[in-house]
């Protein structure tokens, strides 16, 4: 009667060959299809296709004359996180500016301009918020082509 240790060592190397015939076949099949001259052209088509497919979706979406919108929204998160800033409350104020941040067309720009305007407390805090406004972002994106 085999002992379990010979038998666990046996499912291991079992297990083990498996394993390796699997990974084998897989890069068989990868390099049986990246010689295939078809999909070399599908891939360079696809590759061709995509900057262009990314400018019409960046000029559609954060164009400000087509989208007021969006204009509008920025705005009014500016104002509302000047008012709570002014009311003394920084995490609500840090709030609406991330808010005007992710729909600012051009963000690196709107930061320099909160780099002078507010407190060098308040605009840490902006900074350390930046993070998580990257996050949501998507979210928003999502949103805003929903509701055009």
């Amino acid at each position: 009667m085999p002992s379990v240790r010979s038998l666990l060592g046996l499912l291991a190397a079992a297990a083990a060959c498996g394993g390796f015939a699997f990974l084998g076949y897989c890069i068989y099949l990868d390099r049986k299809r990246r010689g295939d001259p078809a999909f070399k052209r599908r891939l360079r088509d696809k590759r061709r296709a995509e900057p262009q497919k990314a400018e019409e979706r960046g000029t559609q979406l954060w164009d400000p004359t087509k989208n007021k919108k969006l204009q509008e929204l920025f705005l009014q998160e500016v104002r509302m996180g000047e008012l709570w800033l002014s009311r003394g409350e920084h995490r609500m104020g840090i709030q609406y500016l991330g808010n005007a941040l992710l729909v600012c067309e051009q963000p690196r720009e709107l930061l320099k301009v909160f780099k002078h305007t507010l407190p060098p407390k308040v605009f840490e805090m902006l900074l350390h918020k930046i993070p998580l406004i990257c996050q949501v972002s998507t979210y928003l994106i999502i949103f805003v082509k929903c509701t055009q």
